[in-house]
């Protein structure tokens, strides 16, 4: 079953009660929730869409980055939900297995409630036909012993083991590193 509105909205409303500092800047995202409905997990809604990705944590406190090709940027892996996603936890799996080879098996999630909600501008892609639109990018933490990755070249021209410290944006530092 795909995912639903509801479930975003539960996810939404978990995550903010763990995180309540964070409901103005997601505010947003509220706001295109109850507007789009069971549309928000659509690639195709331009008001925003949810995505989901992980952030994948190996025990020397190391966190995965992978490098986007589209948007030249090194990034946490994840993207679009699928229709055959059923939670935005699974979404985030089958994006860290697909963009890098590491599977759900391999991982360990720290639960359902994602560590992060970022909401961010995507620059416009004339050659897919999409404005600039926001995404709404629940990021789910994730341990792992692994250490070798298998790219999906497509999407991915390299990673790198991070330091969690070097993670750019708070909150998400912060609570990386509070995680370890």
């Amino acid at each position: 079953m795909p995912i639903t509105a509801q479930h975003v909205r539960e996810t939404l409303d978990a995550y903010l009660g763990q995180h309540p500092d964070d409901k103005s800047s997601l505010a947003a995202l509220s706001e295109v929730l109850n507007e789009a409905g069971d549309s928000i997990t659509s690639r195709k809604e331009f008001r925003g869409h949810v995505t989901a990705g992980a952030i994948l944590l190996r025990p020397d406190g190391r966190v995965l980055t992978i490098e986007h090709r589209a948007l030249a940027k090194w990034l946490l892996p994840g993207g679009h939900i699928e229709p055959s996603d059923e939670t935005l936890l699974n979404a985030a799996l089958r994006e860290l297995a697909e963009e890098t080879g590491v599977t759900a098996a391999q991982v360990q999630a720290a639960g359902p409630v994602p560590l992060h909600v970022d909401a961010h501008q995507i620059p416009a892609n004339d050659a897919k036909g999409e404005p600039t639109h926001p995404h709404f990018d629940f990021r789910f933490l994730c341990r792992t012993t692994v250490n070798d990755v298998v790219l999906q070249e497509d999407e991915v021209t390299a990673y790198s083991w991070q330091p969690a410290d070097t993670l750019a944006t708070e909150p998400l530092r912060g609570r990386v590193l509070a995680s370890r």
